[in-house]
């Protein structure tokens, strides 16, 4: 790994290692506003499975009015993307579904009803609006946990109204909310704010996981342009990490 980082040129996608599970990504064809087609959902499995990413879970928005997928859609979407990676001779690659769930009146809901897709035993991927966090964010984050699951809050960098009140990201952790990063961010796709952010919060070892939130073949192209050799040693455990999901 260390012969890597000597590498001006070394990328991200050079640095993927064995057992690698991207778990979110929105690959699931027709179903939000990632793939549009299972003709994309192929390109991008592909172009990923040439970057060393074998294993994928599927995280579709759940989104009270916009995207309101239930677990027997995302089933029947994940059955035929299976199907089709077979027919196309892709057998080394392994993709499974949960979801990534708006922190809204409509996920409480289905929070009491428990019929919550998780990445993994108890995990539940959510993310919050990019206007402004829910009124009620630390009781949703208390009856999540009450409920027997474990909240990861997807792409905390890319929350704006956090970004010059460090200490809500301190406060989140402290009553028990993961953090996966989204990698994009450590480029400037989103911004140098929240690249900036992202940075922070890795070197502060705040973030427990991460994934790549690919919806499109431009995200991917973004991921190659993440060559910073400090950024890359940073982000390296936690890539490994990530194998938990295996």
């Amino acid at each position: 790994m260390i012969s890597f980082f000597r590498n001006k040129k070394t990328a991200l996608t050079n640095i993927i290692p064995n057992g690698f599970v991207d778990i979110h990504a929105h690959l699931l064809p027709g179903i939000d506003d990632g793939a549009k087609s299972m003709e994309e959902t192929m390109a991008l499995i592909k172009t990923m499975r040439s970057y060393g990413i074998k294993k994928f879970i599927a995280t579709p928005h759940v989104m009270e009015g916009v995207w309101e997928n239930t677990p027997a859609i995302i089933q029947q979407k994940l059955t035929a993307t299976n199907n089709c990676l077979k027919e196309e001779g892709l057998y080394d690659v392994t993709i499974g579904a949960a979801a990534e769930y708006m922190l809204d009146a409509h996920f409480e809901q289905l929070l009491k009803e428990k019929q919550l897709l998780t990445l993994k035993d108890n995990i539940v991927l959510v993310e919050l609006s990019y206007q402004s966090a829910p009124l009620n964010l630390y009781d949703l984050l208390f009856k999540i946990q009450v409920a027997g699951y474990k909240p990861l809050l997807a792409h905390p960098e890319r929350y704006s109204f956090f970004h010059n009140n460090y200490k809500e990201y301190q406060k989140l952790k402290a009553v028990g909310c993961l953090f996966q990063l989204n990698l994009l961010s450590l480029s400037n796709y989103y911004g140098r704010y929240v690249q900036q952010i992202a940075i922070k919060l890795l070197k502060d070892a705040m973030f427990d996981f991460v994934g790549t939130d690919t919806h499109h073949l431009r995200h991917l192209d973004f991921l190659k342009k993440i060559t910073d050799k400090k950024t890359l040693k940073l982000v390296t455990p936690l890539l490994q990490k990530n194998s938990f999901f295996s």
